[in-house]
C-alpha cells in the first residue's frame, strides 16, 4: 500500500473505532480480519489510541492499521512511529496538511465542501475523506460533485449505517465508507468477538 487511493480499496467498510481499553485492540483486530475486513481506523480520541495501534501493528500486521482524528501537529508523526500505515483527518488546514505530508505515509484528509476538495486536489490529493458525510449532504452531494470533479474519490464517514452504506458504495466516486457500527462499545466491553466477526463479514460483503 503506497498511496491514499490504495487505502480506499482495502475494504468496502473501514471500521472507525475509539478504544478505551488497549487490551481490546488485538482481539478486535483478529475478529475483523476473520470477518474479511482488511483495515481499521483507530482514532486518537482516547489515550488508548496510540498504544492500540502499536499492538495491532505488532501482533496483527495483516490488518492495515490507520490512525484517525489527526487534528494537531505532532500527532501524525507519533501515529506513524506507532505503526500506523495511513492517517485520517476530519478536516484540513494548511498547517495540518503539511504535518501529515511530513509523516511520509498515505493519508485521507477530510473535506466537507467542494472548495475544500478542490483546494486539496490543487495540492495533489485525489483520495479524500468526506466528513461528516450525512450532515454535509450525503449521497446527493457526492453524486452532484462527480460531474465537475470526476478525478476525485472519497471515503465518506459520519452518520453512515449498514442500511445506507450500499447507497454510498454504489457511487463511482466512493471507494469505501467509514463506519462505527462494526465495533460498538457494548460489544467491546463484553468481549463479544464472535458478534464483531459477524458484523465484519456482513460489511465485507457490501462491495
Amino acid at each position: 500500500m503506497n498511496t491514499a487511493a490504495d487505502v480506499l480499496d482495502l475494504s468496502p467498510v473501514v471500521p472507525v473505532v475509539a478504544l478505551d481499553d488497549v487490551a481490546h485492540a488485538v482481539p478486535l483486530a483478529q475478529a475483523l480480519l476473520r470477518g474479511g475486513i482488511r483495515t481499521i481506523e483507530v482514532t486518537l480520541r482516547t489515550p488508548a489510541g496510540l498504544p492500540a495501534i502499536e499492538r495491532i501493528a505488532a501482533e496483527v500486521p495483516e490488518l492495515v492499521a490507520g490512525a484517525g482524528t489527526i487534528t494537531e501537529p505532532g500527532q501524525a508523526k507519533r501515529a506513524a512511529d506507532a505503526g500506523a500505515r495511513y492517517l485520517v483527518t476530519p478536516g484540513t488546514t494548511e498547517r495540518l496538511l503539511e504535518d501529515v505530508e511530513a509523516a511520509g505515509i498515505p493519508f485521507l484528509a477530510g473535506v466537507g465542501t467542494v472548495s475544500e476538495a478542490m483546494w486539496l486536489a490543487e495540492r495533489g490529493a485525489s483520495a479524500m475523506k468526506f466528513f461528516p458525510a450525512e450532515p454535509s449532504g450525503g449521497v446527493p452531494f457526492l453524486k452532484a460533485i462527480a460531474g465537475p470533479l470526476p478525478h476525485l474519490r472519497f471515503c465518506p464517514t459520519g452518520g453512515i449505517s449498514p442500511r445506507t452504506a450500499p447507497d454510498y458504495l454504489a457511487l463511482p466516486n466512493v471507494g469505501c465508507v467509514g463506519g462505527s457500527w462494526l465495533a460498538p462499545k457494548d460489544l467491546l466491553a463484553a468481549g463479544d468477538w464472535a458478534k464483531v466477526e459477524h458484523l465484519a463479514r456482513e460489511a465485507a460483503a457490501l462491495r
